[in-house]
């Protein structure tokens, strides 16, 4: 947790005549300081935020294994890591492709002249209009006109021009997908049902798995910051809070956690890696509204608790206050003595 370290070397401020000691310095590490204040800064308002940092798995959503549809050699297969959009070659039997249409229902039969009331035949009419063919309704009727832009398709594919289509020839997911494992090697033998690949989405995701006393700490909908394996910051949101705690391990090694999903909201920065480790800074606390200045302004008293030295025109004067939120490099102030707009010394950066 970000919260500031009260240890250290505590160096004495002349000007307060002994009755007050300086504590600079943030992360938990006082700096030395000279005896005089040589800078200032404001005393802000706004929300303050504490936060745990958490360890985390930068990966790709919706993973899921594809099953072939056609019986024969596999004859070509795309490089794990490789992104197949609509209309793309998932991989070729026979030197025939196979090919990913966009949509929630798997063709479980042959679509042809005559056939109807399926949201499969709506599914591959949509795909062929996404695909630039026309001449037929988007519906659920497969009519003549829908074996003629089948046939028109198949040209363009290579495939014989039979009209009617079935999963030897198209597997229809939810989206683009990204190759994770190729699992047909080339030359194997593909059968229906057998699996052919691993793949996910294309949208980023992190992944935590969140020790179970820190579950109050993951609420759907929060905005959470990622430190990524290149040095670069990018901003997310808990997309999913797992409802069932996973055990692991035993004895002293037992483990309990919760399974948290992370969407990202930043653009860039996460680079190509895949299981990559990350550090999510969840929120912790937020205090609306407060007063604050930098960890540096605060001072310990010789009595104990906190102060801070005010500045102004005619001079300067210690005061206490109470100590609230630490986070961001700041430390949330409160106290009769203190409003915003107010300076408070510093020591010169």
């Amino acid at each position: 947790m970000n919260r500031l370290l009260v240890a250290g070397v505590l160096v004495a401020v002349a000007a307060t005549g002994g009755g007050a000691f300086a504590l600079r310095g943030g992360g938990g590490k006082p700096a030395p300081v000279s005896t005089s204040t040589t800078s200032t800064a404001d005393i802000t308002r706004g929300d303050m935020v504490d936060t745990t940092s958490v360890d985390g798995t930068l990966t790709y959503a919706d993973e899921r294994t594809v099953q072939a549809g056609a019986n024969g050699v596999v004859t070509w297969v795309p490089s794990a890591g490789a992104t197949v959009g609509q209309g793309g070659t998932l991989m070729k039997v026979n030197s025939k492709p196979i090919t990913l249409c966009y949509g929630d229902v798997p063709l479980y039969r042959a679509l042809h002249t005559g056939v109807s009331n399926g949201a499969d035949v709506r599914e591959v009419e949509s795909n062929l209009a996404a695909l630039g063919y026309t001449g037929f309704t988007v519906d659920d009727q497969f009519t003549a006109a829908t074996a003629t832009a089948i046939k028109a398709w198949q040209g363009d594919r290579g495939l014989a021009k039979t009209g009617s289509v079935d999963a030897s020839q198209l597997v229809c997911l939810s989206g683009a997908v990204r190759i994770k494992e190729v699992r047909a090697a080339l030359g194997s033998r593909s059968a229906p049902g057998q699996p052919v690949f691993t793949v996910t989405s294309t949208q980023r995701l992190v992944h935590v798995d969140l020790d179970a006393t820190q579950q109050d700490l993951a609420r759907n909908g929060e905005r959470v910051t990622i430190d990524m394996p290149n040095g670069n910051t990018v901003n997310g949101r808990i997309s999913k809070v797992s409802s069932v705690a996973v055990t692991t391990g035993s004895g002293d090694t037992k483990t309990t956690t919760v399974g948290v999903d992370i969407t990202l909201t930043g653009a860039g920065g996460t680079g190509r890696l895949d299981q990559a480790p990350v550090s999510v800074k969840l929120e912790s606390q937020r205090h609306k509204n407060v007063l604050s200045i930098p960890v540096e302004g605060l001072l310990a008293l010789r009595g104990g608790g906190f102060g801070v030295e005010l500045v102004t025109a005619t001079g300067s004067r210690i005061v206490p206050v109470t100590t609230g939120v630490f986070g961001g490099g700041r430390v949330e102030i409160s106290g009769p003595a203190v409003s915003e707009g107010m300076k408070v010394g510093v020591p010169a950066s």
